[in-house]
């Protein structure tokens, strides 16, 4: 009778025990990372009798987790790139809808700008028209300086972002070390706490929403956590942690640091995955271009429009005044040049823009030895050579060309040595499209006429002809008009041979017909005279002139309705200004709009690519997360079953301790 009791006890006991579990099972349906649990149940030894063996009942081994290692690390970094993708996305929308929209972009403002020097051009003499072009010189500056100011928004945007996530992953990490010390007590009685087991999970799990990390189980249990290139971020119950800062170079760039203990590492380029990756990726590879695209094609604006403005007269004859303000005024300069915090000297160098067509988007680090400078471009790595290198005596001007012996476009001023070690991240395009300026109020101050006029003498007997001249080079912009006026006049006199001289018998001095030869009645003729001082015009002849016929070239003193260098303004919108390469100068470089519509077009590729990744990896998620639910999840119907099952197991149990009983009390009372 022992032996039937014991038996419909153990299945009372087991049936009651996977009651339990079944229950907790469907009370934790809704808690994030469970794992359906299930009992494992064996027979006890059996007995040996004269019969052969008789079992003995059955007993309880494990409660154990439908749970996969290889499904639950796919879901993991799953998370961690979808996580990384959504990041990135969320921010770059909203940078093509700021660059692409017809009323936040700079398009709108380009055409409206060059629109009104074409009116004006037209009608150089119209006051009214001359100040429309000062209004949108300065409506284009405050759209860039606008973008500008919205992009740096954005930035400062992340920069809280990443603290905010970096103590969400410190928290997790911290939670994550205590779970490992309770789960390595909890298991060393061989058996697994699997609540225990599934909420570190499921921390790890919400780890991964914020970065990347790589999990290595050990003997005891616990699980070492690692970010970066292998940084232990959880090593058994012990945590090291993430800090956001300012960066060594840009304090308006947050970087990260991995703390442990007492030491400190830069890890920012090395983190990927989760928010935090997606962020720093996005800060790389699209915010940090973009605002350094604008900020060279507002330099590229600026520098274009002032130059060319310094190669006219205004309307009171006098050189044409800068439109925009000076991109290389100390101020600026200054601010293009941060000194690493870990500088021993205060030596603050400056950048001055020496070439606005052949700048580049990327930004530079220069370091000193003690002797020379290195420096590289950060945008790919490449080593650059400086000239002078070493400078010699200070103060110093250092020219920067790359492998091909292409120039970068601008030159770094330092006054004195700095410190072995020292270095410096140069930033020359990051400010431009902040800084830029309209600075001129006064209409008549635009200098839409050119410096030299040709005129043909009244008295002359033949039909030959003379052009306006162009000033195709010039010495400096703004222009010396004293030395051009002191050059000028020049009179062409005809020999009816096919020269031209002054004093007749004399060729006139820097006159030189392109290509060489001589004057061909009849046809146009393009000559060039060299001014001095840098100054060169150009000009055509025509016509059949006859001898000493004879033609003037003078300073255009009163040019009030010449338009010649306002049609050279209006001319900058289509001519090739923007990223030239200064080895092949006429056969690359693209003008003001392509250079805009190219950055919009690269932001709007990625942009789409990135709507792209995030539609992929969303499915590739719910399939890895449905495929571990397959496994780990609760079902409701299943668990309503298994209940009726295990209720069933129960009571049968129970009537085969009422039998034990009856049986037992049919003996007793044969007995009495």
């Amino acid at each position: 009778m022992a032996d039937l009791l014991n038996i419909g006890l153990s299945g009372l006991s087991a049936n009651k025990t996977s009651l339990a579990v079944t229950g907790h099972n469907i009370t934790n349906v809704n808690t994030p990372g469970f794992s359906r649990q299930d009992t494992v149940q064996v027979t006890r030894n059996p007995q040996f009798s004269g019969a052969g063996y008789i079992g003995s009942g059955t007993t309880l081994t494990d409660v154990r987790r439908s749970y996969s290692e290889f499904l639950t690390t796919q879901v993991r970094s799953s998370t961690a790139l979808s996580a990384d993708v959504e990041a990135y996305r969320s921010q770059i929308e909203q940078l093509d809808s700021l660059l692409a929209g017809s009323t936040t972009g700079i398009t709108p403002s380009l055409q409206k700008f060059f629109s009104a020097l074409q009116t004006a051009a037209e009608d150089p003499a119209n006051i009214p028209a001359r100040q429309l072009v000062l209004s949108e010189a300065e409506g284009l500056a405050k759209r860039f300086n606008t973008v500008s100011d919205r992009i740096n928004e954005q930035n400062q945007f992340i920069n809280k972002q990443m603290v905010a996530v970096s103590d969400q992953i410190n928290r997790l990490a911290t939670s994550i070390a205590s779970y490992n010390e309770a789960i390595a007590v909890a298991a060393s009685n061989g058996q697994q706490p699997n609540d225990l087991l599934d909420a570190r999970e499921e921390a790890i799990r919400q780890l991964s929403t914020y970065v990347g990390v790589t999990v290595v189980a050990q003997d005891d249990s616990s699980l070492n956590l690692f970010v970066g290139s292998g940084q232990p971020l959880v090593v058994g119950s012990t945590t090291s942690r993430l800090e956001v800062g300012p960066g060594q170079g840009d304090p308006t760039r947050f970087e990260v640091s991995f703390v442990s203990g007492g030491s400190r590492q830069g890890i920012t380029s090395l983190l990927t995955g989760g928010e935090l990756g997606g962020l720093i990726r996005y800060r790389a590879e699209s915010l940090d271009p973009t605002l350094n695209s604008l900020g060279r094609l507002a330099l590229a604006v600026s520098d274009q429009v002032n130059t060319q403005l310094g190669e006219g007269l205004d309307l009171k004859g006098l050189v044409g005044t800068a439109l925009f303000g000076d991109f290389n005024d100390a101020a600026q300069a200054a601010l293009r040049v941060r000194a690493f915090t870990s500088n021993t000297s205060n030596v603050q160098p400056a950048l001055n823009i020496t070439n606005s067509s052949v700048l580049s988007t990327s930004d530079y680090q220069i370091e000193y030895d003690g002797s020379q400078y290195t420096a590289r471009r950060l945008s790919d790595g490449a080593a650059l050579t400086l000239a002078p290198n070493p400078p010699g005596a200070y103060p110093a001007t250092l020219a920067f060309t790359d492998a091909a012996g292409k120039d970068q476009g601008f030159e770094l001023l330092i006054d004195s040595a700095p410190a072995v070690g020292d270095k410096f991240l140069l930033q020359p395009t990051r400010r431009g499209a902040g800084s830029i300026t309209a600075v001129l109020d006064q209409p008549d101050q635009l200098a839409f006429a050119a410096p030299v006029r040709a005129e043909a003498a009244l008295q002359n007997s033949g039909n030959g002809s003379i052009a306006q001249p162009d000033l195709i080079a010039a010495g400096a912009s703004p222009i010396d008009s004293a030395a051009i006026a002191a050059a000028l006049p020049v009179a062409l006199i005809y020999d009816g041979a096919g020269a031209f001289e002054n004093p007749p018998g004399t060729p006139v001095a820097g006159l030189v017909r392109v290509p060489a030869g001589a004057f061909v009645p009849g046809q146009l003729n393009t000559y060039e005279l060299d001014l001095g001082g840098g100054n060169v015009v150009s000009f055509t002849l025509s016509g059949r002139p006859e001898n000493t016929d004879s033609f003037t070239l003078d300073f255009n003193t009163n040019g009030v309705s010449d338009n010649r260098n306002g049609l050279k303004l209006v001319d900058l919108q289509t001519k090739a200004t923007v990223g030239i390469d200064p080895n092949s100068p006429a056969t690359t470089g693209v003008n003001f709009s392509d250079g805009y519509g190219d950055l919009v077009e690269r932001v709007g590729t990625l942009t789409a690519q990135a709507r792209q990744d995030s539609e992929a990896t969303g499915a590739i998620l719910k399939q890895a997360t449905d495929n571990r639910d397959s496994l780990s999840a609760v079902n409701l119907d299943e668990e309503a079953a298994n209940l009726i099952k295990f209720e069933q197991y129960y009571n049968a149990s129970a009537q085969v301790i009422q039998v034990a009983r009856s049986l037992f009390d049919t003996l007793i009372s044969t007995f009495r």
